[in-house]
């Protein structure tokens, strides 16, 4: 047995007791739940299709949309991993924006005139910068499409749109609207219904692909689940982990993943792999794990190999630890200490939703490790499953 079927594998009082009943469980069925995903994008394909062509999507190259995607932590992460990809099967400028940035500074993002399609992604749909944004677009700017992907049927975010006519809902399944305060499956989730709508009026083609993240997830699980338990017993106060392109936004969430279950108890930051080097490389010590996202692009290889090479000439960090393509394995390999390798051939820009489940891991033995309990990690109400209510400013005041 692996150390996550362990926990899976507890009586209900104790997994209840230790804050182990959902966040497990939530980890270990994404690859299932990657394959309803799917299947709930069937259900919405004609009438999303019909959406995204009124959106202008199908138009001449030069009068498609600019596309925002957006969120808020976690959420945000889901659209910075989905950016490139969506700019290159839709042809047109997509940019990550946070809500959180968004809320404050709505007018700084229309152009007047232009035209906009933008997707919010929201685990649970009543973030409250989320919901603020969304209204106030509607209210401001009617003629931009909103399409919101959550997880909660009856989210503020939801009935708000509902009520407009002019927005379009997509559902995800109940059982990836995770219960667990840290986001794992509906990350992952989100990710991969992005990846659907990237494919919207090719889908098939995309099938093949997923069946791939599935399967090799489903292998991935049992190697990544005893290499994370035996890191989390080490003594690092502080993880590191670096990644190019999508893999950018990847790394971003496996260090929040850490910080969150562990109350803040490891110290966690994310890079690009040539950002590194521009002073954050400063923040490494010998009581830090580094952790590499490879490419399978030969030219992104070498870089990722160079920075490797680097960090253990300056003997910097205690640890190094890379996750990449099977293929890459006897290049990276020699270059780290450890080197877990996903067993799928496919485009980096979908590599995402696999890869993650490292950090998802780590997260979760960290959290043991530390004394907490991974559903509900934040003792004192530091931070919540849901951004508590705050005010919100719509006008300015004179």
């Amino acid at each position: 047995m692996t150390s996550l079927s362990n926990l899976l594998a507890l009586p209900l009082a104790e997994k209840t007791a230790r804050g182990l009943l959902h966040t497990p469980q939530e980890i270990a069925q994404q690859p299932k739940t990657w394959r309803g995903t799917l299947a709930r994008f069937d259900h919405y394909a004609a009438t999303l299709r019909e959406f995204l062509t009124q959106a202008g999507l199908q138009t001449a190259v030069e009068q498609r949309p600019t596309v925002l995607l957006i969120g808020a932590g976690t959420s945000d992460y889901i659209s910075r991993v989905l950016t490139i990809l969506l700019r290159q099967k839709w042809g047109c400028e997509v940019m990550a924006v946070a809500s959180t940035d968004l809320l404050a500074n709505l007018e700084d993002y229309v152009v007047e005139g232009r035209r906009y399609l933008w997707i919010s992604f929201s685990r649970s749909g009543d973030s409250p910068e989320g919901v603020a944004v969304l209204e106030q677009a509607l209210r401001k700017y009617p003629q931009i499409a909103q399409l919101i992907v959550t997880c909660n049927p009856r989210s503020r975010m939801a009935e708000v749109s509902r009520a407009s006519g002019r927005a379009f809902v997509a559902v995800l399944e109940d059982e990836v609207n995770d219960r667990g305060l840290a986001m794992t499956s509906s990350f992952t989730n989100m990710v991969i219904f992005g990846q659907c709508l990237a494919h919207a009026w090719e889908i098939e083609k995309y099938r093949p692909t997923l069946e791939q993240l599935a399967r090799a997830a489903e292998s991935f699980l049992a190697a990544a689940s005893e290499r994370a338990s035996v890191l989390a017993k080490s003594s690092f106060s502080r993880i590191c982990f670096v990644g190019s392109g999508s893999f950018a936004g990847l790394a971003k969430e496996s260090a929040l993943k850490v910080l969150e279950m562990s109350a803040g108890q490891i110290k966690t930051m994310s890079e690009t792999v040539l950002g590194l080097r521009h002073g954050p490389m400063a923040a490494l010590d010998r009581e830090t794990l580094f952790v590499c996202f490879v490419s399978s692009d030969w030219r992104r290889q070498q870089y990722e190999m160079d920075l490797l090479r680097e960090i253990e000439a300056k003997g910097i960090v205690a640890s190094r630890l890379a996750i990449g393509p099977k293929a890459a394995e006897s290049a990276v390999a020699p270059l780290c200490d450890n080197y877990l390798a996903i067993d799928a051939e496919v485009a980096d820009l979908y590599r995402a939703p696999v890869d993650v489940i490292f950090g998802q891991l780590l997260g979760l033995y960290c959290s043991i490790e530390h004394g907490m309990k991974p559903d509900a990690p934040s003792p004192d109400g530091v931070i919540s499953r849901v951004v508590q209510s705050f005010q919100i400013y719509s006008e300015i005041a004179r």
